[in-house]
């Protein structure tokens, strides 16, 4: 088992790895301290049965630079794979400033395979691969140093095996003409946008029972404070206040040091310093909006008059298709999408691309009363009305 501690070895790692067509790819990293995610290992894998074709890498090593692997994952005739693989590339965008191109993920094209929803990787593992996952290290301090060899083992096996599901899967998608399909959904986990995350944009996230302007404008100058801070600190934003505090706040506008120590929800570390003096400045902005600034909560969806009985219609339908296809129904149209279909919305991802192909037509044609559904033995079909 082999661990790369330096430089130079990367580097000769990553040139034999653009030799290959495809180098499987993994992480290990903690975020349970720090607002952004602290990568501990990297595992590499590449065709073969060699010790030395699946590596561990270790970034917390001084001096060791990650830019040959940055450099192979702009190498276009490499596809570089992994297994859900949003969490690792928003490390290596943050981290390196790169996404890895061409990329293939294996959840997404399991998905696309019929394996169901949001497959997870010991499931691939034991249906594709034919072998059992040691979960003995799932949950370990992949900070710590020295790793066991029991932790070698099973980051490694992270790479090993993705080698066989994704020739497997690879080769179902040849076969089936649906590679098209997986490199739509793709197309979000490769933009950089996915992984930008702009402090002015985080009250949007935060769930709130009041459209209160005022408010609003409360919860939007916290939001975007404590998400700065976090950023600037490296800490969960969490850590700063949790969002039930920041409602309180919203609710109760303190002015004054004696107002926040009245909170019930606010953190003791939060009454007072820095990050005080940001709660107090935010709400001093919130005071500071005219009316016409006042946000306002998106309810252009909440006037939608669903047809319930068409949305029941539009779910049996999407169940049968999906089957049909041997898709994820949840990859094709969510719950809510077949809601806003059914209430007249037409720029629905369900609708469009691939989606249309295998649902979204008849959906469609469904609606406008062109079709009916009905049921021969153990199956739903259309028939025309």
């Amino acid at each position: 088992m082999i661990t790369i501690t330096n430089t130079q070895a990367l580097a000769d790692f990553c040139a034999k790895a653009k030799t290959h067509p495809y180098v499987t790819v993994d992480t290990e990293f903690l975020r349970e301290r720090t607002y952004y995610s602290q990568l501990c290992l990297v595992q590499l894998a590449v065709p073969g049965d060699r010790e030395d074709d699946a590596v561990l890498v270790d970034p917390l090593v001084k001096d060791l630079s990650l830019e040959p692997l940055y450099d192979l994952f702009r190498h276009p005739d490499t596809v570089k794979v992994f297994h859900a693989a949003r969490q690792d590339l928003e490390i290596f965008h943050v981290d390196g400033n790169v996404i890895p191109a061409p990329l293939f993920d294996t959840q997404v094209a399991a998905m696309v395979c019929g394996f169901g929803e949001q497959v997870s990787y010991e499931t691939l593992v034991r249906k594709i691969a034919r072998a059992d996952l040691d979960k003995t290290s799932r949950f370990t301090d992949w900070s710590q140093r020295p790793l066991s060899a029991a932790q070698k083992n099973y980051a490694l096996a992270d790479v090993t095996h993705l080698r066989v599901i994704y020739e497997s899967l690879a080769a179902q998608l040849a076969k089936s003409g649906r590679k098209p399909w997986v490199e739509e959904e793709l197309a979000l986990l490769s933009d950089p946008e996915t992984y930008v995350t702009r402090p002015s944009e985080a009250w949007l996230r935060i769930k709130t029972r009041t459209n209160s302007g005022k408010f609003l404008a409360a919860v939007k100058e916290l939001a975007r404070f404590r998400e700065g801070y976090a950023q600037s600190r490296n800490v969960p934003r969490t850590r700063v206040y949790k969002d039930d505090a920041l409602i309180e706040l919203a609710s109760t506008r303190p002015h004054s040091l004696t107002d926040l120590s009245r909170s019930r929800l606010l953190l003791r570390e939060a009454r007072r310093g820095e990050i005080a003096e940001g709660i107090l400045k935010a709400i001093e902005l919130a005071d500071a909006y005219s009316p016409a600034d006042m946000p306002k909560p998106d309810t252009s969806r909440d006037k939608l008059q669903v047809n319930p009985a068409l949305a029941d219609m539009l779910r049996v339908l999407l169940k049968a298709k999906a089957e049909n296809a041997g898709v994820a129904q949840k990859l094709v149209a969510s719950t809510s999408d077949l809601d806003l279909i059914a209430a007249g919305e037409r720029d629905v991802a369900a609708l469009a691309g691939w989606r249309a192909e295998v649902f979204g037509k008849d959906a469609l044609r469904l609606c406008d009363g062109q079709i009916g559904l009905v049921v021969r033995g153990q199956n739903v079909e259309t028939f025309d009305v």
